[in-house]
């Protein structure tokens, strides 16, 4: 009897793991995103008679981006969901990252998306931060493809004198963005100074010191 039970609960899991599944596809041709209607962990679609080619259209990651006004000497160009409204539901975006000589896109995660990404130009030192802290990385070169897993910690640095750029494959229409420095040193409200300082094992006046190079986000 036991058994047979077991049998049954296991049967209704799989039966509602399936139909959970099933009902995150789209049962329409296209869901066009309302990006100035309702968000409920998305967007909501957009009238189909006012759908447009546009929706479908960007044109933003044609051209290198300005770095000289970045600290970090990268600038990253998004084609998600907010610039392209076609793709609501589609599961996919791109962004364009372009890299002064010396530039780093510092250490970050993507907490909703994997990440592959094409070298357009140049050379770059690449790696991620696995969770049991084994750094996997390497040099790669134009034409080259580098993946990052889903919400590990991850960075891309242009070591030469040359500018480098690469185009970002990701497997959401909003893959997010979070970077250690500006998350942990620039909260609102603030992480207390102790809590970091006996984190990271330094004094709090260490603490205040680097908060002082990321403001506070809004």
């Amino acid at each position: 009897m036991a058994t047979s039970m077991t049998h049954l609960f296991v049967t209704i899991l799989l039966v509602a793991a399936h139909t959970a599944f099933a009902e995150t596809n789209m049962l329409q041709d296209l869901c066009v995103a309302d990006l100035k209607g309702a968000k409920v962990n998305g967007y909501a679609c957009k009238d189909p008679s006012q759908v447009t080619p546009d929706d479908f259209y960007y044109i933003g990651l044609a051209a290198a981006a300005d770095t000289s006004s970045s600290p970090m000497g990268s600038t990253v160009t998004a084609g998600n969901v907010e610039k392209i409204p076609g793709l609501n539901m589609m599961g996919t975006s791109m962004s364009r990252i372009d890299y002064a000589p010396g530039g780093l896109n510092p250490p970050h995660l993507h907490p909703r998306a994997s990440e592959a990404i094409f070298v357009l130009e140049g050379r770059l030192f690449v790696g991620f931060l696995t969770t049991t802290g084994k750094l996997i990385s390497r040099h790669i070169n134009k034409g080259d493809v580098f993946v990052f897993p889903r919400a590990l910690l991850h960075f891309q640095h242009n070591p030469n004198n040359a500018p480098a750029s690469v185009l970002a494959a990701f497997d959401s229409q909003n893959p997010g963005t979070q970077s250690v420095g500006p998350s942990l040193f620039g909260a609102n409200p603030p992480i207390p100074d102790d809590l970091l300082a006996k984190a990271f094992g330094v004094e709090a006046q260490v603490v205040q010191k680097v908060k002082g190079k990321f403001p506070a986000k809004k």
